[in-house]
């Protein structure tokens, strides 16, 4: 075996243990289990790495206070780091954290454009919070939050494209 080979071996291991180690179906587990710091832990590593709905279920988490102290700032950047990924339910909660100002400031126009994604994702109940959120703002803000929500991408996409 040659020194190139062996390197690019131990480096492979060494990655698959590193995703092992931060597991999706173990923060499930640990979740179902009632096990939430384990979950927190588990999902937290997956998120970081990208994974929308491990970011989603740690917004969840902050947003409930399960295994780590309730904070809605911090729920609201773990929603918006998967809604951005395109995540429906996501998408749904910084939406709502938007219109009522919890975890974020207010801001109907970002609500508008969260709440109008997710219902062109046909998640429940998006369309109708959309529409009433739109009854709040001007022609020209409500011009804006389309505009955006029609301009939008997925945080992949949006790199790929500045390549």
């Amino acid at each position: 075996m040659t020194k190139q080979w062996t390197v690019w071996v131990v480096t492979a291991f060494a990655a698959a243990a590193s995703l092992a180690g931060a597991d999706y179906a173990a923060g499930l587990r640990a979740y179902q289990n009632g096990d939430y710091a384990t979950a927190m832990k588990e999902w937290r590593a997956v998120a970081e790495d990208g994974g929308a709905a491990a970011a989603f279920n740690v917004g969840l988490m902050y947003e409930e206070g399960q295994g780590v102290p309730q904070n809605y700032t911090e729920a609201a950047k773990w929603f918006e780091r998967s809604a951005e990924q395109g995540y429906a339910k996501a998408q749904h909660n910084i939406g709502a954290m938007y219109a009522t100002g919890r975890g974020v400031k207010r801001d109907y126009i970002q609500a508008y454009k969260w709440m109008s994604l997710c219902a062109a994702k046909g998640e429940s109940g998006c369309a109708d919070q959309r529409d009433q959120i739109g009854q709040k703002l001007s022609a020209g803000k409500l011009a804006k939050a389309q505009q955006l929500a029609s301009e939008w991408k997925p945080a992949g996409a949006q790199q790929q494209a500045a390549q």
